[in-house]
């Protein structure tokens, strides 16, 4: 009977030994997401975030918004991207940042597996102080599928 209790605890925990994960899986995953130069995107894509991206901004210089189109966007950003949110958001951007000025593509980013581009662009404004960024994503449709701007904390030295 002691030999049964002291061999049960043993094999107890050598049964739990965890395996490592192996590298090749995580690489994979890694590799799905791409960045591209902006050459080897169709111009359809470049000019859709660019257009789109700025006229949502523009909205707050001028508080007029032009709501997207089903050619132009996903319904759930259409529903998303009403004129009272982008309104609300717009008010606290310039209060802190100024006047929007322009854009400025960052970096292209590729999903394989979605064949999604997220662009990202460096917003300029007035008040140079606050960093944003805005982040377009254009499906394999040609359609804004998302659109989303956050401040950039600016790194300690």
């Amino acid at each position: 009977m002691r030999k049964i209790i002291i061999l049960l605890p043993i094999l107890f925990l050598a049964s739990c030994k965890t395996q490592k994960s192996t590298p090749e899986i995580a690489v994979a995953e890694k590799r799905t997401a791409v960045i591209v130069k902006p050459e080897a995107v169709a111009a359809l894509k470049k000019d859709r975030a660019y257009e789109l991206g700025k006229r949502v901004l523009e909205a707050c210089n001028n508080s007029r918004f032009k709501a997207f189109t089903t050619v132009e966007a996903t319904p759930k950003v259409i529903a998303n991207a009403t004129a009272e949110k982008i309104s609300a958001t717009c008010q606290k951007i310039i209060l802190r940042n100024g006047r929007f000025i322009d854009l400025k593509l960052v970096e292209i980013v590729h999903n394989e597996i979605t064949d999604d581009y997220v662009f990202r662009y460096d917003i300029q404004y007035e008040k140079p102080m606050f960093k944003r960024e805005l982040k377009v994503t254009i499906d394999a449709e040609n359609k804004v599928s998302a659109l989303a701007t956050k401040e950039i904390k600016n790194k300690p030295l």
